[in-house]
């Protein structure tokens, strides 16, 4: 059975390190320093964010991580419990247009939108009517299953197979039991749509997740739900959300050390006591939260003797990795909007390359996020340089070493991929043109540097498999008084699932210092259907 957090009154001599100033890590020094108790946060990098990272390119400002912000809800209601508001720290524009996607050498583009009807008009246009009906009973079956999947899931503590089971109840498990026993998202789509090009647009939604459609499991189809309830733009992009967090917890009180990267975490009679700093200074401390990938914890990058916190991520568990370019360049000839996605034929085989053949894909999908436009394409003046960011799938080996049939992710290799995704976008009629110091490429190997002992996943462990929710790590580890937030560890990767990673990691350190037991797991209250996260969300 799974239970709220208690308000009774909590030692303030409790000290908590927090290692990392990604969200999750952001979210829990907030939460933890609202209920009075002594927070420091250690940062490797010079600034908060994580993967949330922005980067200058060309004297601009340009994000080079996460670029879409949905579940309004979960900010909505982290920022109430530390008596703020969303709307007092950030701007927030919701998209009419959530994505344009194209396809080679296909003329027509299809447009989906928050307004559910518009897009199954849309869909009907674009391929059928009956298309356009089967789409929204596909978007039916994925709000069913969000909403089963909500409170059991989202909003607690990793579950166990028997405790989910309970959670759900008939009909919840009704609902899961009706997309077929252990189905992949690309088996459910086939059993919703017939026009191949709409099973390759809904199967994008496994790679949210960092996982192949083919192995990923049929519930991802509750994305289409998320993006539903709202896509927002920020002002100033997602990196604003991170640092609008940190200046919040830091006027609550949280003490920060930014370029301060961690060496060891300490242990004392088998029990958390501190952290020692890559400087040699020790930082005493009577629990930590980790906001890293848990693999750096089990491969001992952290010291050996938090290295039983977690079990290992193997390299062909790891999720997808990217090629990502960041550029200021001129588009001309597609009319982009703020997210836009560009199809090649033969989309099994980018998932084939990536997991089987661990190699860039020969057909892979390009993702463009265009940072200076909203829903239109006329915000922008003809031939003005625009902020761009261009995302490839690649395989997540970027600490392997070359040869045996492992990439280098060196320009022989990234060059090609660079040229084939280029051509891929000229075919579906959109040219861009750049100098070349307004761009700054990102291979997997950047991105193991930048995020230690993750080979430059981006997601943790890949989502495949019925299983996959399960082999998570809980926010409560092995070693007491260590908690892990993050996307590497439950409820998953993307913003708002990290973020709620965060606040569950700090609702069970104070359910623990408000209680003897550490057996029963912590749900948090609340949600999408609570009346003030629905009104928040629509404001």
């Amino acid at each position: 059975m799974a239970r709220s957090v208690a308000t009774s009154a909590l030692p303030a001599d409790h000290r908590v390190v927090v290692i990392g100033a990604g969200i999750g890590g952001l979210v829990s020094a907030l939460l933890l320093a609202c209920r009075g108790l002594p927070v420091t946060l250690v940062e490797a990098a010079a600034a908060p964010g994580g993967k949330m990272r922005q980067v200058q390119v060309d004297g601009v400002p340009i994000d080079a991580g996460p670029t879409v912000f949905t579940m309004r809800w979960v900010f909505d209601q982290i920022l109430a419990e530390a008596g703020a508001k969303l709307e007092d720290l950030l701007r927030l524009t919701p998209l009419t247009v959530l994505a344009r996607h194209a396809w080679r050498g296909q003329p027509q583009t299809l447009d989906l939108f928050a307004d559910l009807q518009q897009s199954a008009d849309a869909i009907a246009r674009f391929s059928s009517p009956a298309e356009a009906r089967r789409f929204l009973g596909f978007c039916a079956q994925a709000k069913r299953v969000y909403s089963a999947l909500e409170g059991p899931y989202i909003r607690s503590e990793r579950p166990s197979l028997l405790s989910l089971g309970s959670d759900l109840g008939p009909r919840g498990l009704a609902v899961l039991a009706g997309l077929g026993p252990f189905a992949s998202l690309w088996k459910s789509l086939g059993r919703h749509f017939h026009d191949p090009r709409l099973q390759q647009l809904f199967g994008r939604y496994a790679t949210y997740c960092g996982a192949s459609p083919w192995a990923a499991p049929a519930t991802l189809m509750l994305v289409a739900q998320v993006e539903l309830d709202g896509v927002w733009a920020v002002d100033g992009g997602m990196h604003a959300v991170a640092c609008a967090l940190a200046q919040l917890a830091q006027r609550q009180g949280v003490q920060f050390h930014y370029g301060q990267p961690v060496q060891d975490i300490l242990l004392r009679s088998g029990r958390v006591c501190g952290v020692r700093l890559a400087s040699g200074q020790a930082l005493a401390a009577d629990s930590v939260v980790f906001n890293g990938d848990s693999h750096a914890l089990a491969s001992g990058l952290l010291g050996a003797a938090a290295q039983p916190a977690v079990p290992p991520t193997k390299r062909e568990a790891r999720s997808l990795s990217a090629v990502t370019w960041a550029l200021r360049a001129r588009s001309n000839g597609f009319p982009l909007v703020r997210h836009n996605v560009f199809f090649d034929h033969d989309y099994r085989s980018e998932f084939d390359d990536i997991f089987r053949q661990r190699r860039l894909p020969r057909q892979g999908t390009v993702y463009v996020c265009a940072q200076d436009r909203d829903d239109g394409a006329g915000a922008l003046q003809a031939g003005t340089p625009e902020r761009l960011l261009c995302l490839v799938n690649a395989p997540a080996d970027g600490d392997q070493a070359a040869g045996q049939g492992v990439r280098s992710f060196d320009p022989e290799e990234t060059d090609p991929c660079e040229q084939r995704s280029l051509a891929l976008l000229r075919h579906c009629g959109l040219n861009l043109q750049w100098e070349p110091h307004q761009q700054l490429r990102t291979t997997p190997q950047g991105f193991h540097q930048l995020f230690p002992a993750t080979g430059g996943a981006l997601y943790g462990r890949a989502t495949h498999g019925w299983m996959s929710s399960f082999s998570r790590p809980s926010a409560q580890s092995q070693v007491p008084g260590l908690y892990l937030a993050g996307g590497s560890v439950h409820p998953g990767p993307g913003v708002p699932m990290a973020a709620m990673s965060g606040r569950l990691a700090a609702a069970t350190l104070l359910a623990h210092l408000d209680s003897t037991s550490r057996s029963r797991r912590v749900h948090i209250s609340g949600g999408i259907s609570t009346p003030s996260a629905t009104t928040a969300s629509t404001a």
